[in-house]
């Protein structure tokens, strides 16, 4: 019993440790969210509904920089893609139904399924208890500093002469900054900016970043 306690405790300080540093960022979210011209209402609700990182700042992102909506959720979809695949491997573990499998779902992120996988040496049950602890915490956190953040943006007045504008690109940096760890990510990486700058000119909001896409995947099928 005292083994399987102390197991718990280890798994749930794991998950907090990541719980509490990336639900902070969400005060990154509500900020930019707000210098977007989104309402808190809004930013929050995107946070309550979406909840996926990457994703939110894209959706705020590509509209707030005057694209269309059809824009911003594409970009958002595609980005949310890895969440897919990340049920796919924790499913066969949670072996979730009903109501808490729409739970599960909405929780599986890259955070949750991370600290799941890192428990693999302490057993299934700690993995399973690292997946909910995490995304639970997570969801906790990332929506109490959203609102935080947007509240804060709000009573500044004009984000804009706060430099907020730039909260979006500096958030997606910051994201994609840890996980560039081979040449061939930084390669990748630099030819999307690239490609993105080279087609703002001619395509509308959103669009460019859309279409680095298919250069991620022609670089995925010249592996194989």
């Amino acid at each position: 019993m005292a083994v399987v306690s102390s197991t718990r405790g280890l798994t749930l300080r794991d998950s907090l440790s990541v719980s509490i540093t990336v639900g902070a960022y969400g005060a990154a979210f509500g900020a930019a969210s707000v210098a977007a011209g989104f309402s808190v209402l809004q930013s929050c609700l995107l946070s309550l509904l979406t909840f996926s990182g990457a994703s939110q700042f894209a959706v705020i992102g590509v509209i707030g920089a005057g694209g269309s909506a059809l824009s911003g959720i594409t970009t958002a979809s595609l980005l949310g893609f890895r969440n897919g695949l990340y049920g796919l491997r924790m499913a066969p573990l949670l072996k979730m139904r009903g109501v808490k499998r729409v739970l599960g779902a909405h929780i599986t992120i890259d955070e949750s399924t991370g600290v799941a996988l890192s428990q693999e040496s302490r057993g299934p049950e700690a993995m399973r208890q690292g997946f909910w602890y995490t995304g639970f915490g997570v969801f906790i956190f990332w929506n109490l500093f959203t609102l935080a953040g947007a509240l804060g943006a709000q009573a500044m007045g004009d984000p804009a002469s706060w430099g907020l504008d730039a909260a979006v690109p500096a958030a997606f940096l910051g994201l994609v900054w840890p996980r560039l760890k081979t040449s061939i990510d930084r390669a990748l990486a630099l030819s999307a900016v690239a490609m993105a700058l080279g087609l703002t000119p001619f395509l509308p909001a959103g669009l460019p970043i859309i279409a680095t896409t298919f250069l991620a995947l022609g670089m995925g099928l010249g592996k194989k």
